[in-house]
C-alpha cells in the first residue's frame, strides 16, 4: 500500500519535460504592415476606405510583424467563395484544412524529432488539438501515418478550444506523462483560424 511520503516521492521524481520542440509556418508570409491592403483588394473591397482605415490602424498597433498564411492570390482566385462576404466558403476553407495541417503537422513534428535525437518508435502517444478535425480518418491518424508512427499509438484529439488549444494539450500531456509509467508524447497544436 502507498504512503503519503511514498506518494510524495514519486511527485517529486516524475516532473513532465519538453523534450524537444518543432514548429513550422505554411508557405506565404505576409507583413502585418501590408496585410490591410492586400486583404482590400482580394476582397474587392478598396472603395470601403473608412473600414480600411480602421483595419490598417488596428494592424499598426497589434505589434504583430508577419502573418503566416495557406492562401495566396492563386488559391483565391480559384476559390472566390473565400473572399466573399457571406459566400458559402465553410466546406473549401475546410477542405484545406484537412489536407494541409496533417503536413504543417508532420514539417514540426519531423523538426522536433530530430532535435530530441531519439527514434519514433519510443513515442508512445500523440496529443493533436485543431478546430479542423471534420474527416475521417481524422487527422491524428493522418499525421501519425505521416511521420511513420506505428498504428497502435495511443492517440488524443482536442477539438475546437480556439486559442486555448495550446495550453489545454499541455495540461495534458503533463497530467498524463506525470501520472504514468515512462511515455513519449508528441503533441501538435496548430493555429489555423487566426
Amino acid at each position: 500500500m502507498a504512503t503519503e511520503n511514498n506518494l510524495e516521492a514519486c511527485a517529486v521524481e516524475k516532473l513532465a519535460t519538453i523534450l524537444a520542440i518543432g514548429t513550422t509556418n505554411p508557405p506565404n508570409c505576409f507583413y502585418q504592415v501590408d496585410y490591410p491592403d492586400f486583404y482590400f483588394r482580394v476582397t474587392k473591397s478598396e472603395h470601403m476606405t473608412q473600414l480600411k482605415d480602421k483595419f490598417q490602424r488596428i494592424c499598426e498597433k497589434s505589434a504583430i510583424k508577419k502573418h503566416y498564411m495557406h492562401l495566396n492570390e492563386a488559391m483565391l482566385k480559384e476559390n472566390p467563395c473565400l473572399t466573399i462576404y457571406k459566400a458559402p466558403s465553410s466546406d473549401v476553407h475546410q477542405d484545406i484544412l484537412v489536407k494541409e495541417v496533417p503536413k504543417l503537422g508532420m514539417e514540426a513534428a519531423l523538426k522536433a524529432i530530430k532535435e530530441w535525437g531519439q527514434p519514433f518508435s519510443k513515442i508512445t502517444y500523440l496529443i493533436f488539438c485543431t478546430s479542423s478535425g471534420i474527416d475521417m480518418p481524422s487527422a491524428d491518424h493522418k499525421l501519425a501515418k505521416l511521420i511513420g508512427l506505428k498504428p497502435s499509438i495511443q492517440r488524443f484529439m482536442i477539438y475546437n478550444q480556439g486559442c486555448l488549444a495550446g495550453a489545454t494539450a499541455l495540461r495534458l500531456a503533463k497530467d498524463l506523462v506525470e501520472n504514468n509509467v515512462v511515455l513519449v508524447y508528441l503533441l501538435f497544436a496548430p493555429r489555423t483560424w487566426s
